[in-house]
């Protein structure tokens, strides 16, 4: 007779693992499911973010953003070091420190909070049974009265460049590279291209960044993608915007490229090749043909609003629904979930959820852009200020982009709060917190913040709303 749980979660990623801990701290006997092999070959929870995503590549950011600044950064400040140079196993080293020690500590978690790990692959049987597969290939079954699915998402794979992660890479690939390439070209100039690619620049690379569409981060807002276009370039990045890669073949120990852009075909070679044009629900094998589980026309998992699928205690989260692919988007699923099987209130509000890419600079934003507000028809008024005029940026010798605060013309409530700049990733929060309290740009405004922070950008931009910003033009 198989174990029997309140909940089973299949997925230890961010989603999974706080959906899990989550409901074990609600009192519910609890078992999550994973798959994940680390590099010494044992169960490694965590997922995509913490193993080859989220973690890894900030450490990976913040190392190369060191070495970055003692050619360029710390001369201005009269520092100056000759001859550096980078050791890339203990650069690659430092990372995989840290991602174990995460993943450990994830391990950790579950044994404070009952939790049971199982190690194999998890399927989604009739009747909320679970049959777990081993790497060896051995079976068993548990059974639950709810079953959360939290199986993630995988990069997309162009046909005609497949990965390999010697010459072609995916995410995981691009943390792995064991010495500095040359060239390196990206396709794609998402988040996981623009980041990783900021890496190996950083470090010397000439990196060519390939982008199908005609605008650069369409997903931004407009005037802060302009913004960093400009610095990506400064960095050394060459993006090119409207180039359609259509071959991609390894020759002589390097990766022959064909696109076509307004101005024809063009072709060049590169000696790794970052595919990073975007990522899909993984739910290969996940659910057994009578389940009633429904997935949709891009393969994610159908769900209501609560996340729950429509069969009886089977819900689901994070990648593998509707919504933005973020890490924490997923893990506020997960605890809402939880709490919802446990008879409590969750809360999850997708319009408030903050975007960050932690290049340099900083790029963050919540809420609607200036363009999605003039295709809606919402009257809008807008507030502006650029970092170059806080103090706290110049004495940092980064007083590079802007805070955008964008507010309903009639109500003053704040609809969208975009921002490209120094430490953006940490001030969106003051703006989410507004936002999912209706707060207004008058709230802001009237906030007293501190001096010298980089968060008076944030006030001067509330202020600048309604044309009374202090510290420039209006």
């Amino acid at each position: 007779m198989s174990e029997k749980f309140d909940v089973i979660v299949i997925g230890a990623g961010p989603a999974g693992y706080v959906a899990a801990i989550r409901a074990a701290q609600l009192g519910l006997k609890t078992a999550c499911v994973d798959a994940f092999v680390g590099k010494d070959g044992k169960q490694a929870l965590g997922g995509t973010c913490l193993n080859v995503g989220c973690i890894p590549s900030k450490a990976l950011l913040d190392s190369s953003k060191q070495f970055h600044n003692l050619a360029h950064n710390l001369p201005a400040h009269g520092i100056s070091v000759e001859n550096a140079k980078v050791d890339l196993g203990t650069f690659i080293g430092r990372k995989d420190k840290i991602v174990k020690q995460f993943t450990g500590g994830i391990g950790q978690l579950f044994k404070a909070n009952k939790v049971t790990a199982f190690f194999g692959k998890g399927k989604l049987l009739k009747g909320n049974n679970v049959e777990i597969t081993g790497n060896d290939g051995s079976k068993q079954t548990i059974s639950a009265t709810n079953v959360i699915l939290a199986s993630g998402s995988v990069p997309i794979e162009l046909p005609f460049a497949k990965f390999d992660n010697k010459y072609i890479l995916d995410n995981a690939g691009a943390l792995d590279i064991n010495e500095v390439p040359k060239r390196l070209g990206v396709i794609g100039a998402g988040v996981i291209g623009l980041e990783l690619g900021s890496v190996w620049r950083r470090l010397g690379s000439e990196v060519t960044v390939l982008e199908a569409l005609p605008d650069f981060l369409g997903v931004a807002d407009p005037d802060i993608a302009k913004i960093a276009f400009k610095e990506f370039t400064k960095l050394g990045l060459d993006i090119k915007l409207g180039a359609k890669l259509s071959k991609a073949e390894i020759k002589n120990n390097a990766v022959a490229l064909t696109y076509e852009d307004k101005d024809g075909k063009h072709e060049i070679t590169v000696d790794k090749l970052l595919v990073a044009v975007g990522r899909r629900a993984y739910t290969d094998g996940l659910l057994a043909d009578d389940t009633g589980v429904k997935l949709d026309e891009r393969g994610r998992i159908v769900v209501d609003e609560h996340n729950h699928t429509g069969v009886d205690g089977v819900w689901a989260i994070g990648d593998a629904v509707r919504g933005p692919m973020l890490a924490h988007k997923g893990s506020e699923e997960g605890v809402a979930v939880a709490e919802w099987i446990a008879g409590k209130a969750g809360h999850v509000n997708l319009d408030t959820v903050p975007w960050v890419i932690y290049t340099e600079p900083e790029i963050a934003w919540a809420g609607k852009t200036e363009k999605q507000l003039k295709e809606e028809g919402v009257p809008y008024k807008v507030g502006t200020f650029p970092f170059a005029a806080i103090g706290r940026a110049v004495a940092m010798n980064e007083a590079i982009g802007q805070v955008k605060v964008i507010a309903h013309a009639d109500t003053d409530r704040l609809l969208g709060v975009h921002m490209v700049g120094p430490g953006v990733s940490e001030l969106i929060a003051e703006a989410v917190v507004a936002m999912e309290f209706k707060g207004s740009a008058e709230d802001l405004a009237r906030i007293v913040h501190a001096h010298p922070t980089l968060s008076e950008a944030v006030h001067e931009a509330a202020l600048s709303v309604d044309k009374r910003a202090i510290h420039k033009g209006n």
